[in-house]
């Protein structure tokens, strides 16, 4: 979280009002949420299963990104009062309603050969 006056703070607010793309950039940006929603399409998860299914994601990382996209409205997460505790992460309606689009940029990033476009220019 950005200090409200710091120039970072002021920045990310001017180029997102009243732009609705960079606005959506923001909210899934990074290398991981994107990932998370992905996982999250096929319905509920407890943290192990979504720790297995996203192998390189470190312990901290994951915690960090699930509190971000619970605080920014993609997903929820329900505590149920049992022994031992379980949790789940499931996606919120706003978190449902961007996997068609994430099966889009999918079928996009398959048809232009994205991955091995990746891999030949050594991105």
């Amino acid at each position: 979280m950005r200090k409200i006056n710091s120039t970072n703070h002021i920045n990310e607010k001017a180029i997102t009002t009243d732009c609705p793309i960079t606005s959506t950039v923001l909210a899934i940006g990074g290398r991981w949420k994107i990932i998370i929603l992905w996982q999250l399409k096929n319905g509920s998860f407890r943290y192990n299963e979504i720790r297995k299914a996203i192998p390189n994601i470190s312990e901290k990382m994951l915690i960090q990104q699930l509190k971000e996209l619970m605080n920014s409205g993609w997903v929820t997460k329900k505590d149920y009062n049992e022994i031992p505790p379980r949790t789940e992460y499931s996606l919120t309606k706003v978190g449902t309603s961007f996997i068609p689009i994430l099966e889009s940029i999918c079928e996009w990033g398959i048809a232009n050969n994205i991955t091995g476009l990746r891999q030949k220019s050594g991105r």
